[in-house]
């Protein structure tokens, strides 16, 4: 929707105000003993409330079946082609703990992990070793020397995860990743995608002979004994401005580095999150009067529905159900509640199934669905519609679209 032709024209500033809250890895499935998905099993008065006087419906991020990404399910919120505007997670991460990329980077996302004793995979996450263990990590593999024609530098992020950066004048970053994503296999070679490739052939070399090392160093660690790499990627250039092409002075309040560098990508105001949803509400309140469109990122959802585990996701969604209030009592004139994908707990992964959505506002139809659940919601107002719709809808909401033709 961003590249609507008239966009600018129907754009228009006013006073009103929204706020986006994305939950991370939303939707679910039900669980085979119950039958109840998280959602459905979670007690959550404060949305479900919030349901019944909106509008709601449920989201495609991508295209049907296709499992996004986190980048392409934000994007897509933001209104954004998430197949056009697609952007690797080693750019995202990089720039959203400020290290400044250019035109001769390459960056990846790293994950500790851990294999077993045949060299296969066995926890993706390195148990999710704790942030101070794995900086002395990274400080170990910062020693690791690049080539003639490539610097190395490893970066930390935020727990278990780094970034491997590449500078050099002759690199490529169409590279397959050396993670598989599935347990009980070995770690990949990092190769070209396109075996002419020459550019990416040479930092292909670099790359393993970077991973080799490491694995050296990480041999004899208990959990984090070696490393994986996704998302290889340069620095979008040219992208458009959200700001300027919705007539919105926006604000970004996320704490995980990787929603912290999309926002950044698309032009958005990074506010100072905290570390965790309380601060980052925190923030919220206190920049309220500055900003007419706030990016507000929760994602301890996200990572229970990803490590498999049922009962941990519906105690996060109920811990953010009780923070609901606090966003209610700012009074957003248009208040847009939606998930960037699903993780589904008893997939251990992100899914391609359709993400809830509700709408609140004063120019809400106000026919609600009883409660904020994957099935009521697919039975809402707003019906079964790609995640791009998102944003325009949010702008018609807060009185920010003028007619569109005579």
């Amino acid at each position: 929707m961003i590249e609507f032709p008239y966009l600018n024209e129907i754009c228009m500033e006013t006073g009103s105000k929204i706020v986006m809250l994305v939950v991370d890895g939303l939707g679910g499935l039900p669980d085979p003993t119950t039958g109840k998905s998280e959602l459905e099993t979670a007690h959550l008065p404060n949305l479900d409330k919030l349901a019944q006087i909106s509008e709601a419906g449920v989201t495609t991020p991508v295209l049907p079946g296709i499992t996004p990404g986190s980048g392409p399910g934000h994007m897509a919120l933001f209104g954004y082609d998430p197949i056009k505007y697609l952007v690797g997670r080693g750019a995202c991460e990089s720039l959203g703990v400020d290290i400044q990329l250019g035109p001769n980077a390459v960056a990846a996302r790293a994950n500790f992990c851990t294999l077993d004793s045949e060299g296969k995979i066995i926890d993706r996450r390195a148990s999710r070793i704790d942030s101070d263990k794995a900086i002395a990590l990274v400080d170990m593999l910062g020693g690791i020397q690049g080539s003639a024609n490539a610097s190395v530098e490893v970066h930390h992020v935020q727990s278990y995860r780094f970034v491997l950066v590449l500078r050099g004048d002759d690199l490529g970053d169409s590279l397959a990743d050396t993670d598989p994503q599935t347990l009980g296999d070995q770690p990949l070679q990092a190769v070209p995608k396109n075996p002419q490739d020459g550019y990416a052939f040479r930092t292909a070399q670099v790359v393993n002979a970077f991973v080799n090392q490491a694995n050296e160093l990480l041999a004899n660690e208990d959990k984090a004994n070696s490393l994986l790499l996704r998302g290889f990627s340069r620095e979008p250039v040219d992208w458009p401005d959200f700001g300027k092409s919705y007539r919105l002075n926006p604000g970004a309040i996320a704490a995980y580095p990787m929603y912290r560098g999309l926002a950044k990508i698309t032009g958005m105001t990074l506010l100072e999150a905290g570390d965790n949803f309380d601060t980052e509400l925190q923030t919220l309140e206190d920049n309220y009067a500055n900003h007419d469109y706030f990016f507000l990122h929760y994602k301890p959802a996200d990572a229970a529905g990803e490590d498999g585990n049922f009962d941990l996701k519906v105690k996060r969604l109920e811990e953010l159900d009780s923070q609901i209030p606090r966003i209610l009592d700012l009074n957003p004139d248009v208040l847009v509640v939606s998930g960037d994908h699903s993780s589904p707990s008893i997939m251990a992964s992100h899914s391609w199934h359709p993400v809830p959505l509700l709408i609140k506002s004063q120019l809400s139809m106000r026919l609600g669905v009883d409660r904020f659940t994957e099935r009521a919601c697919s039975l809402g107002s707003l019906g079964y519609r790609s995640a791009i719709d998102v944003m325009i809808l949010a702008l018609a909401h807060g009185g920010k679209l003028k007619k569109f033709g005579a």
